[in-house]
């Protein structure tokens, strides 16, 4: 049975895998014929375990949607709900040994709530953004130390007045160039796109003493994508991302923005009927190309995997089927050319995947999600050693994961 499908012709995962082998030189013949899947391995025989259940205790947090990130050892998270400071989220620590501390929760006067993003450690110092909350209820940014001392950098605009030039919702987290913080709102701005009227996010960049600048409003030029939630990507100084919709076909896009903000849309999904739409994910730099996830489009609206060249070219573009995993909203992971993935629906229960693509074309589902707390991954993969590490959204309270291939 075919996993994917091209813009042109069904082949199996397998197949689908020689082609993102391709990624430095020429890309290898299509096979049309599907090769076969690898069939579903036990839990036991994949590696799979369960490492913690949110929601254990009252201070404890819930339902995680953001990347887990490796620091010396230890994996940092954050929830979008639970903990002490009224269910407004948290910002937590486990160790491969499965011990859990909640280093701070979200919830007091003035601070922000409702994280959604991955963390970014500089130095020591953690930094991320809440979608809401903070002064004006429209998120913030805020930096927090190891013992858990944390301090709002800046509260972003409200959302129900005018004008909202600085942006609001940051759905995504930050990353570091040379000393100064970039991310995006998902909304605001001083202009707008994709023919609704909505102010529809911004670019900026915020310095670690929180001097905050708007680099860029999406909308101001013909084709503009919209909507973006997620992180940005650094490529020899030119960051790369992704807006959810807009665009010349109204499904999203992958962008390029310098540090002085100038912007240009590099590729609009929906280009064939087949195309990718509203990626969700950010991107990885892989040899040049730059892959991601599209929560919709493909061949039967599932999603997709793709992969665009920095001058605009879609090198490739694969659908995932639902038997296999639908919906993949998280980044992808490359460890030493092998590209894991997960999808937050489909598989055996239609409650999310674990899969991968090695470069020789190998292609496996990892683990298919089957419980009420292990299920509707949302993020991407940590790597520490040769285990993978991730959490799921879950219907319940959520969890963290691990899978050794």
């Amino acid at each position: 049975m075919s996993i994917f499908t091209t813009n042109r012709y069904a082949v199996s995962l397998g197949a689908a895998a020689a082609l993102l082998a391709g990624c430095g030189g020429s890309q290898p013949p299509l096979n049309a014929s599907p090769q076969g899947l690898t069939s579903q391995q036990s839990e036991e025989a994949m590696g799979f375990k369960r490492v913690h259940n949110f929601g254990r205790s009252a201070e404890d947090g819930k339902q995680p949607e953001a990347d887990l990130i490796d620091v010396n050892g230890t994996l940092y998270g954050t929830t979008v709900n639970g903990g002490s400071g009224g269910g407004y989220g948290t910002v937590f620590s486990i160790t491969p040994s499965r011990k859990e501390t909640v280093l701070h929760s979200f919830g007091g006067p003035g601070d922000g709530t409702n994280p959604t993003s991955r963390l970014l450690d500089v130095n020591g110092t953690f930094y991320g953004t809440t979608s809401q909350g903070g002064k004006n209820g429209g998120g913030t940014v805020f930096s927090l130390s190891l013992d858990g001392t944390e301090k709002i950098l800046h509260s972003f605009d409200d959302p129900s007045s005018s004008p909202q030039s600085g942006g609001f919702t940051p759905e995504a987290g930050l990353i570091d160039v040379q000393g100064t913080l970039y991310g995006t709102t998902s909304q605001g701005g001083d202009s707008a796109c994709g023919g609704g009227g909505y102010h529809c996010g911004t670019v900026f960049s915020i310095t670690p003493d929180g001097r905050f600048k708007v680099l860029y409003t999406f909308g101001k030029q013909s084709g503009d994508g919209g909507f973006p939630q997620a992180p940005l990507l650094d490529v020899d100084g030119t960051l790369y991302g992704t807006t959810t919709s807009a665009g010349i076909h109204n499904h999203g896009t992958v962008f390029s923005i310098t540090t002085a903000g100038k912007e240009h849309t590099v590729y609009s999904f929906g280009t064939s009927g087949n195309d990718g739409s509203n990626p969700m994910s950010g991107l990885i730099d892989v040899q040049g190309r730059l892959y991601g996830t599209t929560m919709n489009g493909g061949s039967g609206d599932y999603g997709t995997v793709f992969a665009v060249t920095t001058d605009g070219v879609e090198a490739v573009s694969i659908s995932l089927n639902a038997t296999y995993g639908s919906q993949p909203v998280a980044d992808l992971k490359n460890v030493k050319g092998v590209l894991y993935g997960t999808a937050m629906n489909g598989g055996t229960h239609n409650l999310g995947t674990v899969f991968r693509i090695t470069k020789g074309g190998k292609a496996t589902v990892l683990h298919s999600f089957s419980d009420n707390n292990h299920t509707l991954p949302r993020a991407g993969l940590a790597a520490i050693g040769g285990t993978l590490y991730g959490t799921t959204f879950g219907i319940q309270n959520g969890s963290v994961f691990s899978i050794t291939p």
